[in-house]
C-alpha cells in the first residue's frame, strides 16, 4: 500500500537510522486492521515463558498451540505478532509473510524469588532466520541488575539497526528500588519510556500509568508545575512526552485479563491520551476466539477513530 503522510511523518523521527530499518518500521505500520493510521495493535504471547504454560493458556486450551495465537493475530487483523524464539520458530514456515513477526530476544520465569533480570534466549541472526521484522527486549528500571540489562540492550540494538531491524522495548519497571505501587506510577512510567528511548528503542511498552506519584523529587515537580495527571488520558500523554516529545512509538499493554468494559474504557483513555497503540496479550488469547478477535477488533476500533 501507498505510505500515508501519517506514517511517512512517524518514519522521518529516525533519522539516524538505515532504509532496513524504516522499511521494517513502514512494514508493521502498514499492516492490519490500522494500516496507514500511525497506530499499532500487537498481539504478545511470552506469558507462557514468563508466567508458564498452565496459568497462560489454560483458560482456553487451544491456545497451548503456537499457531493458534499467529493465526488469531492474523484473522484479527493486528500489525504484529511478538513471541519467544520457539513459538516463532514453530509458525515462521507456515504463516511467513503473512504477518510481521516480532522476536522476543530475552525472557525470564517466576520461579526465583530475585530482583528481575530477563536471560538473552535468541539473537538478531535468529531474528534474520526467522524474517521477522523487530526484536523485543525487556528492561527492568528499578532493579540491581538494570545497568547489566541497559549494557546488553545497547549491544542487541546496535547489532539490530546494522541488520536493519528495528527494536521494540517492554520497559517494566520492577524491583528492589520501588515499591509495588511505584511499578506502574506515572513519574516511574514515564522515567521508563524516556530511558527506553535514550537506549535507541524504535517502539516502546510500558504499562498504563496510574495516578500515584513514586518518587518525592518528581512530587515537587509535577506539583510546582501544575502536571496534569488526574485522568488516565493525562497521564498517557505525560509518557508520550516523555519519549522525546512524542517522537518515539509508545505503545501500552493491556495486562492480566480483565472485564470487557473497564478493558475497553481504559483504552479509549489511552487513544485519548495520544498512545500510538496496544500491546494486548492475555486479554485477548485467554478468551474464547469469537470473544478475542471482539476485544482486538474494538481496541482497532477506538484507535482508528481516535482525534
Amino acid at each position: 500500500m501507498a505510505v500515508t503522510d501519517r506514517v511517512k511523518q512517524i518514519l522521518s523521527w529516525y533519522g539516524s537510522d538505515n532504509p532496513g530499518v524504516k522499511a521494517n518500521l513502514a512494514r508493521m505500520l502498514n499492516h492490519g486492521t490500522l494500516a496507514g493510521t500511525g497506530k499499532m495493535v500487537i498481539l504478545p504471547v511470552d506469558q507462557g515463558f514468563e508466567h508458564g504454560a498452565l496459568r497462560s493458556f489454560q483458560p482456553n486450551p487451544d491456545a497451548y498451540d503456537p499457531e493458534y495465537h499467529v493465526q488469531l493475530a492474523i484473522d484479527s487483523g493486528c500489525n504484529a505478532y511478538a513471541a519467544p524464539l520457539g513459538f516463532i520458530e514453530s509458525v515462521a514456515d507456515k504463516f511467513a509473510g503473512q504477518i510481521p513477526l516480532i522476536l522476543k530476544l530475552n525472557n525470564s520465569d517466576t520461579l526465583a524469588k530475585v530482583d528481575p533480570c530477563s536471560a538473552v534466549t535468541s539473537t538478531v541472526k535468529d531474528a534474520q532466520r526467522l524474517g521477522c521484522s523487530a526484536i523485543g527486549y525487556t528492561i527492568y528500571p528499578g532493579s540491581s541488575l538494570r545497568n547489566q540489562m541497559y549494557e546488553d540492550l545497547r549491544e542487541i540494538i546496535l547489532e539490530a539497526k546494522d541488520a536493519g531491524i528495528p527494536s521494540i522495548v517492554w520497559a517494566y519497571p520492577r524491583g528492589a528500588g520501588l515499591s509495588k505501587e511505584g511499578e506502574t506510577a506515572v513519574d516511574i512510567a514515564a522515567y521508563a519510556a524516556h530511558i527506553s528511548a535514550e537506549l535507541g528503542a524504535h517502539v516502546i511498552k510500558i504499562k498504563p500509568p496510574t495516578a500515584h506519584v513514586e518518587q518525592a523529587e518528581a512530587k515537587k515537580v509535577i506539583e510546582k508545575y501544575n502536571v496534569p495527571i488526574k485522568t488516565l488520558a493525562e497521564r498517557v500523554r505525560h509518557c508520550v512526552q516523555s519519549a522525546f516529545n512524542g517522537k518515539r512509538i509508545v505503545i501500552f499493554s493491556g495486562g492480566e485479563n480483565r472485564d470487557t468494559a473497564g478493558l475497553l474504557e481504559d483504552v479509549k483513555g489511552l487513544a485519548e491520551g495520544g498512545a500510538f497503540g496496544s500491546i494486548m496479550g492475555r486479554n485477548a488469547f485467554q478468551r474464547p476466539r469469537a470473544e478475542g478477535m471482539k476485544l482486538l477488533h474494538d481496541v482497532m476500533d477506538i484507535f482508528k477513530n481516535a482525534k
